[in-house]
């Protein structure tokens, strides 16, 4: 597989074939987000996808999922992804599962039943960064979309039968409006009801527009404990009618896999109980991704 800059996937495809089918992020500009700094937002040529397929044909007959990489390869022209997605089926019967990232931005740009297609097609999956409900926590951080168009979106897509995971950051408002993040973004997500929702704890990467701020005094990371409020705040914000709310990723301190909504009570149980400090919480340590 020929493979360009850092390649970043969700924690769930692990074990699939990760297939750069675009290179880095359409947007980029996210104050938070340190990745694919190292390369422009480019699509790959179908000469090279082909190439790469074909060595999958002979290497990857265990991996039954497929992962388009980078950041947002739904941006792609729907013929190049319709013909991408055909070609997967032809060479990779045995795959099961195609995923992809999705932002408001390319999700915008395709209609129901263009979502439709890409599901016959084979897509399965398409991972959504919400990171906040509140509009204005997602302006400061340059997210370029509004909470309102990021729900109409990820609807849009379970409505064409794609299942949707959708991930969400602790922290990201600082302590000036935690609450409000916490409550707003809960409200999100139950709007959006997604199959699968993801809360990970906000880090601070050198080199991001937040880590200069965090350096100068403008914004303030919140503590562990802080953290756990928050958590706290939006699980018991979330009414989502099935599905699983995942804080389990390395970044969290207190790791929770929820089945919703039957599991929610004894989720939020034990969030009190960690923060009375009966729970051991993960190390910072072991926090470093």
């Amino acid at each position: 597989m020929e493979y360009e800059g850092t390649v970043i996937r969700p924690p769930s495809e692990a074990h699939s074939i990760l297939l750069q089918a675009t290179l880095g992020c359409s947007h980029n500009k996210c104050a938070f987000c340190g990745a694919y700094k190292d390369k422009r937002f480019r699509v790959r040529d179908p000469e090279a996808l082909s190439r790469d397929l074909d060595f999958a044909v002979t290497h990857c007959k265990r991996q039954r999922r497929v992962f388009l990489c980078d950041g947002d390869a739904l941006i792609l022209p729907q013929k190049k992804l319709i013909a991408l997605l055909d070609e997967i089926r032809t060479k990779l019967p045995w795959v099961t599962r195609v995923s992809t990232y999705g932002n408001a931005k390319a999700l915008v740009r395709k209609s129901l039943e263009e979502l439709g297609e890409l599901r016959e097609a084979g897509l399965r999956v398409v991972y959504m960064g919400l990171e906040s409900g509140d509009d204005v926590t997602l302006a400061a951080m340059n997210k370029a979309s509004t909470v309102e168009t990021m729900i109409r979106e990820g609807r849009k897509c379970r409505k064409a039968g794609l299942k949707l995971n959708v991930t969400v950051l602790l922290g990201l408002a600082g302590p000036e409006r935690s609450r409000e993040h916490a409550e707003a973004t809960g409200k999100a997500l139950t709007a959006m009801d997604p199959e699968y929702a993801a809360a990970l704890t906000l880090m601070l990467i050198p080199g991001t527009p937040l880590f200069g701020r965090h350096e100068a005094g403008e914004f303030t990371l919140l503590d562990s404990t802080a953290m756990l409020a928050e958590l706290r705040a939006m699980l018991a914000a979330t009414h989502m009618s099935r599905g699983q709310f995942f804080a389990n990723h390395a970044s969290n301190y207190l790791p929770l896999v929820v089945r919703m909504p039957s599991g929610k009570e004894a989720a939020l149980e034990r969030i009190d109980q960690a923060l009375a400090g009966e729970v051991e919480l993960t190390p910072e340590g072991l926090r470093r991704l």
